[in-house]
């Protein structure tokens, strides 16, 4: 349970009646975007009020009228979801800033450039999202934002998303200890292993992934894998 110094209101009107309870920012805002929590963990009193800040609760016909129980869980579960929940300066700017940098993270995983079929840094990005103006609202699910972030960022720098699929062949003295780090980087589309113990096969991922893909194998491998291109999506 969260501490009463590190919790927020969570305050939804209805029928006429104000409902508040105090709850853990991070917890609430992840439960409001669907993720599965805990309410027990979130909740720093377990009771619902009218006015938090005076302690005062509403009538209990008021509560059993508007959600149906007396169950406080089940309640705070509603209020977080259908109502408000307000943060202090510091507390939305950070919640702001986890959400672009997921969603620049997710861009620069999945996107690149179609002029010179290479990945765009994050720094690029997040420049381009400055340059545009872009408003991250944290109420929105990460993959709600990259969509409209794409769209807004498109006249700055030119990005798509893409799929690349990449042959591979590793070596015999590496194959082993290799295959399976590289086989689950992506989807695995063609695979063989060789008389001679070498691997080869075909790893479809992100083409923004390309990078890293490369930087995997030449771990793995020491640098004696051989890679190859084949298509892009």
């Amino acid at each position: 349970m969260v501490t009463l110094d590190n919790a927020v209101i969570a305050r939804l009107k209805k029928g006429g009646t104000q409902f508040e309870i105090y709850v853990d920012p991070d917890g609430a805002f992840a439960l409001k975007q669907g993720e599965e929590i805990d309410i027990e963990n979130i909740l720093a009193v377990e009771d619902v009020f009218e006015n938090a800040s005076k302690g005062d609760r509403p009538v209990e016909k008021d509560i059993e009228n508007t959600f149906k129980t007396q169950d406080i869980y089940e309640i705070a579960k509603q209020i977080i979801l259908h109502g408000e929940i307000h943060l202090t300066k510091e507390q939305r700017k950070k919640i702001l800033d986890d959400k672009t940098r997921q969603v620049i993270n997710v861009i620069a995983s999945n996107a690149i450039n179609p002029q010179t079929r290479t990945p765009h840094p994050p720094a690029r990005i997040e420049h381009a999202m400055e340059e545009a103006g872009v408003h991250i609202d944290p109420l929105k699910s990460v993959d709600d934002l990259v969509i409209t972030v794409m769209k807004q960022i498109r006249p700055i720098i030119p990005i798509r998303f893409e799929e690349i699929s990449i042959a591979v062949k590793i070596p015999m003295d590496y194959a082993p200890k290799a295959f399976g780090p590289i086989s689950k980087f992506g989807t695995i589309s063609k695979e063989e292993w060789q008389k001679d113990g070498s691997w080869i096969g075909v790893v479809t991922f992100p083409a923004g992934m390309q990078d890293d893909f490369f930087g995997l194998v030449n771990h793995m491998t020491k640098g004696n894998a051989e890679v190859r291109i084949l298509k892009e999506k």
